[in-house]
């Protein structure tokens, strides 16, 4: 069989948590049906009770796409980013998952080549890094790629993941995989990527990489502050003592 008709008899389960998203949801669904024209697939969108009008939104987007293209599975409210793939995961019908940020900051151009890295290497999970020769990252300040940076050294230099980007949250997997995977973490918030892909490693699972350039939010304002950072370490910590 060759890796078109494999890649006919995949599918893909786009799963994009959202929370007041309005500006860049329906940008995001654009562009994913632009880049997987021939590819079967299906969008997840778990919005955790935006008050920004995300789910109206996401409504109109169904009336374009379609129920069974676009599903809307929203949660009352903020209940972390773990639980938010676990209940996208509960009505996922692909055989394959991809996780990925509403805010553009990570474009579907980048998924037909982890499609390909998938299916030509048999990974279980490709993940997109900005660390090595052709991924980066656009329009963040010197602290904050300092504060990245930084994080994943501590990373790599306590728990040997062999991956080059632990903390970012662009990927593909197995969607018995990620089922496995995710019934062990017990982080949660941006921590809970982190240990993803070390549990993933540990358990021997083969993972790829794909160089990504990570952009910035265009539209709305980054979740990502001083609580989440000492969580980080607080995770780190708790990884480093427990595996």
């Amino acid at each position: 069989m060759d890796a078109q008709n494999k890649n006919q008899a995949n599918k893909y389960s786009i799963i994009v948590p959202t929370y007041n998203e309005r500006l860049n949801i329906g940008l995001i669904v654009y562009l994913i049906f632009k880049h997987l024209k021939d590819v079967d697939f299906e969008v997840i969108v778990v919005d955790d009770g935006s008050p920004d009008g995300t789910q109206d939104m996401v409504i109109q987007l169904q009336k374009v796409y379609g129920e069974d293209r676009i599903l809307l599975r929203p949660r009352p409210k903020k209940l972390g980013l773990g639980t938010a793939y676990i209940h996208g995961m509960k009505h996922a019908s692909g055989n394959f998952v991809v996780i990925m940020d509403a805010d553009l900051s990570h474009h579907p151009k980048y998924l037909p080549k982890f499609i390909s890295k998938q299916m030509e290497t048999r990974a279980d999970i490709v993940t997109g890094t900005r660390y090595v020769k052709g991924g980066g990252v656009h329009g963040w300040n010197l602290i904050r790629k300092l504060t990245s940076r930084g994080a994943n050294v501590l990373a790599q230099t306590f728990l040997w993941p062999g991956v080059s980007d632990l903390t970012g949250s662009f990927r593909l997997y197995r969607k018995s995989v990620l089922e496995d995977i995710i019934n062990c973490c017990v982080s949660k918030g941006y921590v809970f990527q982190m240990e993803m892909i070390v549990r993933a490693s540990r358990k021997g699972y083969h993972i790829g990489e794909v160089p990504i350039t990570f952009v910035d939010r265009v539209f709305g304002s980054s979740k990502l502050g001083g609580s989440e950072i000492v969580e980080y370490l607080k995770g780190l910590a708790y990884l480093l003592v427990t595996m």
